[in-house]
C-alpha cells in the first residue's frame, strides 16, 4: 500500500490552476509595483546591501507573498507568478532605457555629498549617511582626506563617485 503512494502522482492537482490566471497576473503586478515604489522612494543604500537591507528585502518577500499569490498550490500558478514578476522587472528596465520619465522613476538622481572638500551635511542627512560611513566609502575609493575631494555624489545605484582635486 505505501509503495503505491510513493509513485502515485496527481498530475491535475500539480498543473491545473485553482485560481484564475488573470487574478494571479493582477495580484503579482500590484504587489510588484507597491514593493518597487516603496523601495525606490524610501530606500537607497550606500553602495552595498547591509544586514538591515537584506532583512528588509526578506521581510517584504514574506509579507507580500499572501497578497501576491493568494492560496495557490500548482506549479502552473507559481510559474505564472514568477513570470509576472520577471516581466515587470524587465519592463521597468526597458522603459527606463527608452523614456526619461521612467528613467527618473527607476533610478534616483545623484546627490552631491561633498563640494570642494566640504561635507554637505543637509544632503547627507537626507540620504541617511553619517560622516563615518562617508569616510569609509571615500577610503574605498583611495581617498583618506575629505579636503582632497572636489565633488562626491551618491549615485542612483547607491555607489559613490568621487572627483579628486
Amino acid at each position: 500500500m505505501k509503495a503505491v503512494l510513493l509513485i502515485e502522482i496527481d498530475w491535475e492537482k500539480m498543473f491545473v490552476p485553482g485560481l484564475s490566471l488573470l487574478e494571479i497576473v493582477i495580484r503579482g503586478s500590484l504587489t510588484y509595483w507597491f514593493c518597487f515604489l516603496y523601495i525606490r522612494f524610501f530606500r537607497r543604500g550606500a553602495g552595498q546591501l547591509g544586514i538591515a537591507d537584506l532583512l528588509l528585502i526578506t521581510l517584504i518577500s514574506d509579507a507580500s507573498q499572501n497578497a501576491m499569490a493568494g492560496e495557490y498550490h500548482t506549479i502552473t500558478e507559481g510559474c505564472l507568478l514568477v513570470g509576472v514578476l520577471v516581466f515587470w522587472d524587465y519592463a521597468i528596465n526597458w522603459l527606463g532605457f527608452r523614456s526619461v520619465f521612467f528613467s527618473k522613476i527607476g533610478e534616483p538622481e545623484p546627490v552631491l555629498l561633498i563640494k570642494n572638500g566640504v561635507m554637505l551635511r543637509q544632503n547627507m542627512k537626507k540620504e541617511l549617511i553619517t560622516s563615518s560611513e562617508l569616510m569609509g566609502m571615500l577610503r574605498e575609493q583611495g581617498v583618506d582626506d575629505v579636503t582632497d575631494v572636489k565633488t562626491c555624489y551618491i549615485e542612483g545605484s547607491g555607489n559613490i563617485s568621487v572627483i579628486k582635486r
